[in-house]
């Protein structure tokens, strides 16, 4: 391959990974602005790394079920039933073709290594503002149709959102 072949296979591949990039992006930012708020409870996790700065490692609360059940498979979706306040329960597994109830919503999960995986699993915030998101109690993601989901924030026990007073 000649050196100008091989030039224009790199931009070919170049373009196509900037459009690919720029596909996710959009996708995102149209579940943020138009996903359904789910509020899930959090189980407690510790909130610092040294390595990647201040964060704090989400676990969800699951049910036991879900969490003891060795036949689940890899990929999958669940059944949570949300309230008025948004604050969603796990109810049961989908199967394909099941109708939900009206306060039902399709949220998907992972299992990796035996653990069951509910969409982001960190939340990475500005040093110095640990003590700020300490209170979180409830993720709050963004849910579509399909049970794609994107964490927007943390919220505290009383649903109240958690960031910095002074907006920083």
């Amino acid at each position: 391959m000649t050196d100008n072949r091989r030039t224009f296979a790199a931009g070919v591949v170049g373009v196509l990974v900037l459009i690919l990039l720029n596909v996710f992006i959009v996708q995102k930012e149209r579940l943020w602005a138009s996903g359904e708020p789910l509020l899930l409870e959090l189980a407690p996790s510790d909130p610092r790394s040294l390595l990647q700065g201040d964060y704090m490692a989400l676990r969800y609360r699951l049910p036991d079920w879900l969490a003891r059940d060795s036949t689940l498979a890899r990929n999958g979706r669940l059944v949570v039933q949300v309230d008025a306040r948004h604050v969603g329960t796990i109810q049961r597994l989908h199967r394909p073709g099941e109708a939900l109830a009206a306060d039902e919503r399709l949220l998907r999960y992972r299992r990796r290594g035996g653990a069951v995986h509910l969409g982001a699993e960190a939340f990475f915030f500005q040093e110095g503002h640990a003590e700020v998101y300490e209170q979180a109690r409830y993720g709050e993601l963004r849910v579509d149709d399909e049970g794609n989901s994107l964490l927007v924030g943390l919220r505290d026990e009383d649903l109240n959102v958690l960031e910095p007073k002074d907006g920083s």
